[in-house]
């Protein structure tokens, strides 16, 4: 008798049975406020009527349409209507079904368009399983670890993560931007490097917005060098940050080719990367397709999901919401002193739990998380160390889901630390 690997091991302790907005329920009906949301993929929450509709529909009518044999019209109305919400020159989009495999085609596109070798990565960064994608990967060992020689052709600088350094964000900033400079001197000279690639908010590696000072000064460096700059938004598009792009919290930054996923299609297995048409058509013929990328069913959950987003205004839901939930989240941490830090972007919030020398403390973390399911309440775990719990509610959440699970958390963090 055959059985999952051994190697997937849940977060949590519960069997879903079946999910509804914020809620899922497990094979007992207990309900539980799910603020993992799928990490950060049920971004219109569980089986929201509209996206359910759609894909009930396009079932019955294509399933599959593969479209490099033939064209089919969710793909095309799909690529239609992500106009809108691009920034202003991307108008070209290839889809492919997971963030791993569309990092690994913006990686393709930036080294075809430019006849460049090089990838600059920055350390914490998440960016995949896949060998390509998990060469850019330095979010925690286990990624990378027992699988090498990773693929070449990548180096990594410092990622501006002030806490961490423990100076003010300005003082990160100017460090890390001096210290790409060297390694564009010396071990990875800028001639060399095809593209920068960067999450808007660190995602595995613990929850991290990146400062705008940083992304401006990658721009102006990639436009200087003749570099592209490549913004990983799987995790932080499609409202996630209170803004639809997680880059857009940096004035005047425009990255040369965007990557997503994650919410793009409330649950369906959907990615693409987006470029301007100059950069994209320089990719070699064949380099890019897919038997499954495009699938007709989930581009036409992605049609409805974008729907959902710009007709119930969960972006600045997202916004405010986040807010709330941030707000709360600090005001829980007074007198903790294993919380070190809490930080967040919209529906990105990270807690990051310390020992009395306030060092990464897992051990902490995880007996957190652990009292937080069993009061109901789902959250997950990131960073090098895995001493950050994170909360990933569904864009929908209401101020009341906000209140409610903030009250499960203070009573997972007295259960936990008492």
């Amino acid at each position: 008798m055959a059985q999952l690997s051994p190697l997937l091991k849940q977060a949590t302790p519960v069997q879903a049975a079946r999910g509804e907005g914020v809620y899922l329920y497990d094979t007992e009906d207990r309900r539980h406020l799910d603020f993992t949301a799928g990490i950060g993929v049920t971004s219109t929450g569980h089986c929201h009527p509209k996206v359910v509709k759609a894909a009930q529909d396009q079932v019955g009518t294509l399933i599959h349409g593969q479209y490099t044999t033939v064209m089919h019209q969710p793909l095309l109305q799909l690529a239609e209507k992500m106009g809108e919400i691009l920034p202003e020159g991307i108008d070209s989009v290839f889809f492919s079904n997971s963030g791993s495999e569309a990092v690994e085609a913006s990686v393709r596109l930036a080294r075809q368009a430019t006849g460049r070798p090089l990838i600059m990565a920055f350390d914490g960064g998440f960016h995949g399983r896949t060998m390509g994608a998990g060469a850019l990967t330095t979010s925690g060992a286990k990624i990378r670890a027992g699988i090498g020689p990773m693929m070449g052709g990548v180096a990594f600088a410092p990622y501006p993560f002030a806490y961490r350094y423990g100076w003010s964000e300005e003082q990160t900033v100017a460090f890390c931007l001096a210290e790409l400079d060297r390694q564009l001197a010396s071990t990875a000279p800028a001639s060399d490097v095809a593209a920068f690639i960067i999450e808007p908010v660190l995602g595995e590696g613990g929850y991290v917005p990146t400062p705008p000072a940083f992304l401006q000064g990658l721009r102006e460096r990639a436009d200087r060098l003749g570099i592209l700059l490549i913004a990983d938004e799987v995790q932080t598009g499609y409202g996630r940050t209170g803004k639809f792009w997680g880059h857009q919290h940096a004035e005047g930054v425009t990255p040369d080719i965007i990557v997503t996923a994650k919410g793009l299609a409330s649950g369906f297995p959907l990615s693409a990367i987006a470029a301007p048409k100059a950069i994209m058509e320089k990719a070699w013929p064949g380099s890019q397709g897919g038997t499954y990328g495009g699938n007709a069913v989930a581009c036409a959950a992605a049609l409805a999901t974008l729907d959902v987003v710009q007709s119930e205004g969960l972006v600045e839901n997202a916004r405010v919401q986040g807010a709330k939930l941030v707000a709360g989240v600090r005001d829980a941490a007074q007198g903790i002193a294993a919380i070190g830090d809490v930080r967040g972007i919209g529906l990105m919030v990270g807690i990051e739990f310390v020992d009395a020398q306030g060092k990464p403390d897992g051990a902490t973390a995880a007996k957190v998380h652990a009292a937080a399911a069993e009061q109901g309440l789902l959250l997950l775990t990131c960073g090098v160390y895995g001493n950050v719990v994170r909360m990933i509610p569904a864009l929908i959440v209401t101020a009341e889901q906000i209140d409610e699970g903030l009250a499960l958390w203070t009573k997972a963090l007295n259960n936990a630390l008492s």
